[in-house]
């Protein structure tokens, strides 16, 4: 069995083998070409498991030199069209009069409305039109959109017109997240957000996991990655929900601190992860790891479940990690006024 990490900075392999010898390989990663440093370190050994995990999500929606986010739009309700850039008032630093929220995911001429209505008891009372879908659709593919959110109100309740329009939106495009597929319950902003980082993150894991999939089962072995809250997928379900995948990396560390704490019998454990990119911290309480249903991501620091305010909200189950966006290789530039400042872009 071998375990991958790819980092922003580096890409780690562990290997251990049936007499339970270990042995490591740190690589460089490869950014625009993701799968070319997995490769290059898989070819130097032989296995029959690869358990897989990363932090490209999250380095993607930092604004890692090399990962570019794909131009995605979204279709949502009439009158909703604005609810990604409203957001909630949530803030990191409630009296910090300088506080800018994280950039827009979907600017605003990407942000389609769709003339279709249900309640929150399920009853839809207007129907989502083909044709009207159709051609929103059309005027996307012209502005350049590969990958779509649709977020229509209420469709945790019943998910009827969410579903038909994302029939007809697959049809034009490879990737389309419905966000009743992501976060089936209630809370308009929240679930369209978790459908937006979906979309986003769908043409970059896709792009080099189903290479590295091809890849593995070439040497006659299998592919398995980590999730955000320490559980393992198939790459098939990875790459149509990534948003699983975003704090995979930090989640497989805090899984091995939470063994640590129980072969050494220690109740009360702080893990902490410092990358290239980020460094992260967890807790580990009577053995066991600490999830919440509720994250933020891509925010240049993020304190748990406890602050929000700083990145994009995503409801799906993560290990609670506090995280900041200086690693080694964070940039340090000086701002207009002439002050240094750190981060968020690394050199990794």
């Amino acid at each position: 069995m071998i375990a991958v990490d790819i980092g922003g900075t580096f890409t780690d392999f562990v290997a251990l083998d049936e007499r339970g010898d270990i042995k490591a390989l740190k690589l460089l990663s490869t950014p625009r070409k993701l799968e070319k440093a997995v490769i290059e370190g898989l070819e130097k050994f032989s296995f029959r498991e690869v358990i897989h995990a990363s932090t490209i999500g999250t380095n993607a929606l930092l604004g890692q030199v090399g990962l570019e986010v794909p131009r995605v739009a979204l279709f949502t309700t009439r009158g909703f069209r604005d609810i990604v850039e409203i957001g909630r008032q949530n803030r990191p630093r409630l009296y910090d009069l300088y506080f800018e929220k994280p950039r827009i995911l979907v600017p605003r001429e990407l942000r389609f409305e769709v003339d279709e209505r249900t309640l929150h008891t399920g009853e839809v009372v207007k129907r989502v039109s083909l044709e009207e879908v159709e051609k929103l659709a059309e005027r996307a593919v012209s502005m350049g959109v590969v990958s779509v959110a649709v977020s229509f109100l209420h469709s945790y309740a019943n998910p009827e017109n969410e579903v038909i329009a994302g029939d007809v939106l697959k049809k034009k495009f490879k990737y389309v997240a419905l966000s009743h597929e992501t976060a089936w319950e209630p809370r308009e902003y929240e679930r369209t957000s978790t459908a937006v980082v979906n979309a986003v993150l769908m043409p970059i894991v896709s792009n080099y996991l189903e290479k590295l999939e091809k890849y593995v089962e070439s040497r006659n072995a299998s592919i398995y990655t980590m999730t955000s809250s320490g559980g393992l997928i198939t790459v098939e379900e990875a790459v149509k929900r990534p948003v699983q995948l975003v704090e995979s990396g930090p989640a497989g560390g805090v899984v091995a601190v939470a063994e640590l704490a129980r072969l050494l019998g220690l109740r009360r454990v702080i893990s902490l992860d410092m990358g290239g990119t980020t460094a992260k911290a967890a807790t580990v309480v009577d053995y066991e790891i600490q999830l919440t249903t509720e994250y933020e991501v891509g925010g240049e620091v993020h304190y748990g479940r406890v602050v929000k305010g700083s990145g994009y909200p995503v409801k799906y189950p993560f290990v609670d990690i506090s995280e900041v966006s200086a690693g080694g290789g964070t940039i340090i530039w000086r701002d207009e006024a002439g002050a240094l400042r750190v981060g968020p872009i690394s050199a990794g």
